[in-house]
């Protein structure tokens, strides 16, 4: 099904040269132009400053598209006139002075025009002071950020400080693609639009919440980066907080962005903040070492390209949380993340408590609840495991589990737009809905860095766990003491 045309608007993309532009954005802007989701009139300029000309350009952008794209490479007569709205600019982003030649493309004053920094933070201020220079600073502007939104609460601060200086909150969309992703959405549907799910989501019947966002991948080249962020900062703080707090929110007022964003809020002021006893007993640490990923012998976090002598960065936590409201008041939410683990997985698994009362006997077995497993990736489902018998003539009622498919039917999967697709689309719809406002930053960087701090206090320090495994055996204890054990399908 076609999606209807967006309103005129322009976008530039600032590290157009970018692997986050080359990857993801123009293969996301290609689809929804053949999509017919963008206006005829549309712009796409990319600001970079290492090809020496258009030509160039477009063919790094043809090579990687081709490369990258799950669907092989691109149809030549969409992608020729694709193209046709594809602008090179070779600028220094920073400066005024050269950015005031786009006037040529964004001079419309009348046409929306979306700025997406697909740069480090660190350059957000002056690209900002540079646009403002430039002139294209107006009401119909909006700009869109990537994470990492500072390194704690104090640094967020000063970055949002300087946006806000130059936009308003309404212009600013900060960007999480999880939020993006078509089973994240459907969690809002199957809640709220659902009459049998929504009022067994509590403490009454679910028994605890498990969020797992795992990488099997190291590095990847990038040890200074992330000898900076670390596991906490990089994926903890962002990612699997937002997963949180779509999953514990209240029912909003209305489907509008500030009530859906509101309820969020409230969740992340609900986390209950860690004693530096808590955090021993609550948290855990790791540091991947030597193993083999996928058959494949893999070096440790300690060997990789750029590494130091020591570090103490976790590339591993596992953190249990909990929410103080009246819904999720004595359910754990049980939170891990880390790089070189055994899979790459991302999914909210909700545990149902098991029945008051078994006439199976020894016949349901203690890890037989109910469940709904919502994956994110590398496949994206959901399925609500339940308790059947299994077919025979036995006079015992033998029982089995068995899942309840909740995914899309094939054919809409087969439609389902990648999240940048819909992340992009909404920005170009002044839908910030998806996007995460500064108070929601502000709260999770505030429950991050207390945790963050008592480590320090406590002198607490990453175990050591192989590549390949699912990280340090402690994490498995982590739950364990409370007689839980981690979901694997």
């Amino acid at each position: 099904m076609e999606i209807a045309s967006s309103a005129n608007c322009d976008l530039l993309i600032v590290g157009g040269e970018g692997d986050l532009a080359l990857r993801k954005l123009y293969p996301a802007l290609y689809a929804l132009w053949r999509g017919d989701a963008l206006c005829e009139q549309v712009r796409i300029v990319a600001l970079a400053r290492k090809s020496p000309d258009r030509e160039g350009f477009l063919a790094l952008v043809k090579e990687r598209f081709d490369t990258y794209n799950p669907s092989g490479a691109a149809d030549p007569e969409p992608w020729s006139q694709f193209i046709e709205h594809l602008h090179y600019y070779p600028a220094d982003a920073t400066s005024a002075e050269a950015l005031t030649g786009l006037q040529e493309h964004f001079g419309n004053a009348e046409r929306g025009l979306v700025v997406y920094l697909a740069t480090p933070p660190h350059i957000f201020a002056p690209v900002c002071r540079a646009l403002e220079g430039a002139g294209l600073v107006r009401p119909s502007t909006r700009i869109v950020v990537e994470k990492p939104l500072g390194s704690n609460l104090e640094s967020f601060r000063d970055i949002n400080r300087e946006l806000t200086s130059i936009f308003t909150e309404e212009q600013v969309y900060r960007i999480d693609h999880y939020l993006g992703k078509e089973t994240v959405q459907n969690l809002l549907a199957l809640r709220f639009a659902n009459s049998v799910i929504e009022p067994l989501w509590n403490n009454r019947y679910v028994d605890n919440v498990q969020i797992t966002v795992a990488e099997n991948i190291g590095v990847s080249g990038r040890w200074n980066f992330y000898e900076e962020a670390g596991a906490m900062r990089d994926m903890l703080q962002n990612h699997l907080l937002q997963l949180l707090s779509l999953a514990a929110m209240e029912p909003p007022a209305h489907l509008s962005a500030e009530d859906v964003r509101n309820e969020k809020v409230k969740v992340l002021s609900c986390l209950r903040p860690m004693t530096d006893e808590a955090v021993r007993n609550n948290t855990v640490i790791g540091q991947y070492t030597a193993g083999a990923v996928k058959g494949e012998a893999v070096v440790g976090y300690m060997e990789e390209e750029g590494a130091e002598k020591t570090s103490h960065t976790e590339t591993f936590v596992a953190v249990k949380a909990e929410i103080d409201n009246w819904r999720w008041a004595g359910v754990p939410f049980y939170l891990r993340t880390g790089k070189r683990l055994q899979h790459r997985l991302a999914e909210i698994v909700v545990e149902f408590k098991q029945v008051p009362h078994s006439i199976f006997g020894p016949l349901l077995q203690s890890d037989s609840g109910n469940r709904m497993v919502i994956r994110l990736q590398p496949d994206e489902i959901i399925s609500l495991e339940l308790m059947n018998k299994q077919a025979g003539l036995e006079m015992a009622l033998p029982l089995q589990q068995v899942s309840l498919d909740l995914t899309f039917p094939e054919e809409n999967e087969r439609a389902a737009p990648d999240a940048y697709q819909r992340l992009l689309l909404d920005v170009i719809r002044e839908n910030p809905t998806l996007f995460v406002r500064a108070d929601e930053v502000e709260a999770a960087w505030r429950w991050v860095d207390g945790i963050r701090a008592a480590w320090e206090r406590i002198g607490m320090r990453p175990k050591n766990y192989s590549a390949g495994s699912w990280g340090p055996s402690e994490s498995i204890a982590l739950v364990a003491r409370d007689g839980r054990s981690w979901y694997e399908a």
